[in-house]
């Protein structure tokens, strides 16, 4: 059987890889992004596709319609970290035999694989080696001397932007069942950024006039950080009717909507990011950096809260609705070193 696992991060392809049944008399292949994985399937590399939702060029989605449009006969589980409930019955919809939430367990694709009939234990495991390696799957996925510990590897990126994908599907389908609406989730940003650095992806991320920000921090086994939300002006409306807000829309009410969204998305993202770190974040009280301001205002305003960071960026929007908000988590340089080592047991 040629199975294909299509999935954007190479750390997540490995891990999929790895958790497939290790006697399992199977050719693997791999693919980035969506029109690699077509290509495969095409090339008669794609039985059995494995398939993630959130990846450029071409989406999972757009697999999946493909796939029904063309009466390609593939078999697709989807593997993905956005668990709405929406995006389970869209796939169910678009023909995938299952879906099953990030990071998937060997039991749990075991289970499936026995009942759609695609594979029987024959024997008892004797290796705890795989029975097949991705191409480039033989050295070390991160680069932990300690003059590395401080940047990030393309590998080492991947591996945290994978994490933040899980991460960003909780908190995507909380809000989702909270506003009973569809959160279309991007691919997560990661990177190691200096002071001024970081300011210009603040501006960057801001594309309205002006802001509504808040920001947490939180601490936990040498990891500390801050988590920064910014949330668009122009989306308060949308807001307030998505949830039922009765009453005018002023700067209190405003203020209200602003810290429940952000109560939702940060608790969410940092407990599903903590749990793969095996350790727990405390988190400190909301802080209001400011409502209506550029982000110039705000940057200037909190400059010194931040300096060399690891950062990652998530931007969260309403699908139908004018709702957009940025979330950043702004991990400390100190955490770093901490986090690259803690991350060891993912491999």
């Amino acid at each position: 059987m040629n199975v294909l696992i299509c999935d954007d991060s190479g750390f997540a392809r490995k891990q999929l890889a790895r958790a497939l049944p290790k006697e399992w008399a199977i050719t693997l292949h791999q693919a980035a992004n969506g029109i690699e994985g077509l290509e495969q399937i095409l090339m008669g590399h794609g039985d059995l596709v494995l398939l993630d939702l959130t990846m450029p060029e071409m989406d999972g989605y757009g697999v999946l319609e493909t796939l029904q449009r063309e009466g390609i006969r593939s078999k697709v589980l989807v593997v993905s970290g956005d668990i709405q409930p929406e995006a389970y019955a869209r796939v169910m919809a678009l023909g995938a035999l299952d879906f099953i939430k990030k990071p998937a367990s060997p039991e749990t694709l075991q289970t499936f694989l026995r009942q759609q009939g695609f594979w029987q234990p024959w024997h008892e495991q004797v290796s705890s080696q795989p029975a097949v390696a991705l191409a480039g799957a033989d050295g070390p996925l991160m680069d932990t001397t300690p003059q590395a510990e401080l940047q990030l590897s393309p590998q080492t990126r991947d591996l945290y932007q994978e994490l933040a994908n899980v991460a960003m599907g909780q908190a995507a389908d909380l809000l989702a069942r909270l506003l009973d609406a569809f959160v279309i989730l991007p691919i997560p940003n990661v990177n190691v950024l200096e002071v001024s650095e970081l300011h210009m992806a603040l501006s960057s991320a801001a594309e309205s006039d002006t802001l509504s920000a808040v920001c947490q921090g939180f601490i936990g086994a040498g990891i500390a950080g801050e988590a920064l939300l910014l949330f668009h002006d122009a989306s308060f409306t949308d807001l307030a009717r998505l949830m039922k807000h009765e009453g005018e829309l002023d700067r209190a009410a405003e203020l209200e909507l602003l810290m429940d969204t952000a109560n939702v998305l940060i608790g969410a993202f940092l407990r599903g990011f903590s749990a793969q770190l095996d350790t727990h974040f405390s988190q400190g009280h909301p802080v209001l950096l400011g409502q209506h301001r550029s982000i110039h205002e705000l940057i200037d305003t909190n400059k010194s809260r931040w300096r060399r960071t690891l950062a990652i960026e998530i931007n969260y929007k309403i699908q139908g609705y004018g709702v957009q908000c940025d979330l950043l988590l702004l991990f400390t340089e100190d955490s770093i070193t901490t986090m690259n080592h803690k991350v060891q047991h993912l491999l």
